[in-house]
Formats: C-alpha cells, structure tokens, sequence
C-alpha cells in the first residue's frame, strides 16, 4: 500500500443570474407606526444570508439601524414577484429591488419629517441611528420613528415604496448573433490536495486554498462562512454524493441519512480562503454574491488532483475508491504525474 499526494486546481468564471424575460425582482417595503421597517420579499432564504443581506441593504438605503428593519419572504401570494432564489441571483436581483423601494420609502419619510420641521426634505440627512436631522443643525432633528408615525396619523402618509430590478436587453450582433446574456461574472480559483490510497483507491482531502472574486461582501463572516459550506458541499459530490444509477427507482438505493454517503465532520480539512473585491457597477454597493460558485470550482479541482496523484483520469462523479482502483488496474498501478 502506498499513500500518494496530488495537487489539483480549477478555476471558474460564474455569470451572476440570468436573462430570461429580464430575469426580474421585486420588493415593497414599508414603515409600522413605531417607524420599523417591513421588506416583503417571494424570494427564499435558503440558508445562504439573503433575509440577513436584504436587511442590511434595506438599512443602509433607508438611513436607519438594520435592527428597525424586519424582512418577510412568507411566500409568493403575499410577496411581490420574484423569479426564484437560484443562479446566484438572490443579492444582485432581489438587492436592487430593495434598493429600489427603500429609496421610494425613505422618500416619504424625509417629507414627513420636512413638514414636522417646517423645512426643505432635501436640507435632512439620516444618521444611520434613528435620527433625521436638518444638515449642519443636528439638534434640530426628529426620529425616524416620529417621522413614520407624524406621516401616518397626521398628515396622512404611507410611508413605503416598490421597487424592481429588470436586466436590461443586450444589444444583439445582426450579423454574428452575438450578445451579452448577464450584466456580471463572478470569479474563483481553488487548489487541493489530497491522497489516494492506491490499495483501496480511498481519497483523502489534505487541504484546500481558494479565492473567490465576489463583487464586493456586503456581510463578510456570512460570506465566509458560505463559501466554507459550499466548498464542503462540493467536495461532498466530487467524492461520496450521487443518486445514480438508480434514480428515481429507489430499488438498492439509500432510503434515508443513515445509508446516503457523504462526509462527516472527521473528514473536513483545513480551508483557507482569500476574498477579492471588484465591486460590480450594476450590483447593490457593488454586490454580486457568492451563490453556487462556492461548490463548482471543488469538483474539477478534485478530479486534477486524483490525476496528478496517480494518475487516473476520472470524469464521471462521484469519484468513487471502485472507480480509481479500476483505473488503476488499466493503467497497470499508479503513475504519479510531476508535481508543481
């Protein structure tokens, strides 16, 4: 038996939604009495932040602390329309259409606090704390929530605001065809090492450095820990996950969690990742999101590495030990290839 290292890598350019009909979003959002904020969302957190990111967003448009901003994505009968939290579209997408109605909102909110302060709704400023005030006199001032409750039951405002994201149309090559289909790509590259064994053909991840281009982290620890899970999800499919060849008969296939194969916490390895910022023009502060670029660059790199371990050349997932040893068995053992 011999144990041998191999180093892969991959890298990856991922479009930031699609252009399908626009690929639209929306959002409302609008004040209580006691000047919180409500962010009416059909877009689904799945687990990846967005009702956290909204929130932020929704506070930073608004002027006021993220803790007065609550966001609701009940569901698609009581929110605006939304084309779905899937190709990594939730911060770009749904953060613009925050953005979009928070400003209407917050619109309404400094002419209310205007006429409670007799002035002009463009000489008011936000302090981020719950405070609007007039610019260079900040003891002449009114909170955010008097304002709200002053345009509610005085002066017979509601204080809310629509907002929707549309990608614009691509201009179109008359003669080639050809076209923009995104507004934005996010980028990453990512190495691992490994050992296969190459008497049970086990693989073994050793360690995994990556860097990840993401617009720019509205949140980074959410960020982080994101693009940590998602990495772990795809060296999960790259090694243990698959529901081939028998789906969706489940005639030998695992029934539950306690027969479905994928990695436990003694198999996680050391992840050490660099987070690069390009603000995107078009993304909210210049968001793009991490989203399903987390897991895609793992696979590939995975694969490179049983190559440079042993030199196998594996291009169905998983990578199953049966698939190496019978790999290695055509090839008549391991050939490790040059490291670098």
């Amino acid at each position: 038996m011999s144990l041998h290292r191999g180093r892969g890598f991959a890298s990856i350019n991922y479009p930031i939604g699609m252009n399908l009909g626009g690929d639209p979003s929306q959002a409302l959002v609008h004040s209580n009495p006691d000047g919180k904020f409500m962010v009416a969302l059909s877009s689904i957190d799945l687990g990846q932040g967005m009702k956290s990111v909204t929130r932020q967003i929704a506070a930073e448009t608004l002027g006021i602390p993220v803790e007065d901003v609550y966001v609701d994505t009940a569901d698609s009968d009581t929110g605006p329309h939304c084309m779905g939290s899937f190709a990594s579209r939730g911060t770009h997408r749904v953060g613009n259409a925050v953005i979009a109605a928070a400003k209407e909102a917050r619109s309404v909110m400094m002419e209310a606090a205007a006429q409670e302060l007799e002035v002009n709704p463009d000489d008011l400023v936000t302090d981020g704390k719950g405070n609007i005030h007039v610019k260079g006199a900040p003891s002449k001032s009114i909170t955010t929530a008097a304002a709200c409750g002053a345009a509610q039951f005085k002066q017979g405002r509601t204080v809310s605001g629509r907002g929707i994201f549309l990608v614009p149309l691509s201009d179109v090559d008359p003669d080639t065809g050809e076209m923009t289909p995104v507004t934005c790509f996010a980028h990453a590259a990512m190495v691992v090492d490994i050992d296969v064994d190459d008497e049970t053909g086990e693989v073994t991840v050793v360690e995994m450095n990556s860097a990840y281009e993401v617009g720019r982290a509205l949140n980074p620890r959410l960020v982080e820990q994101q693009l940590i899970g998602g990495a772990w999800m795809g060296m999960s499919h790259a090694l243990w996950e698959t529901t081939e060849p028998y789906y969706p008969d489940r005639i030998h296939g695992p029934v539950d969690f306690n027969e479905y194969l994928m990695p436990g916490p003694g198999d996680i390895a050391p992840h050490h990742i660099s987070v690069l910022e390009r603000p995107a023009p078009d993304g909210p502060f210049g968001g793009k999101g991490p989203g399903e670029m987390c897991a895609n660059p793992v696979l590939p790199a995975v694969a490179n590495a049983v190559f440079n371990a042993v030199g196998v050349r594996i291009d169905e997932l998983p990578i199953t030990p049966e698939k190496i040893l019978r790999g290695l068995a055509a090839i008549g053992g391991a050939q490790p290839q040059p490291k670098w």
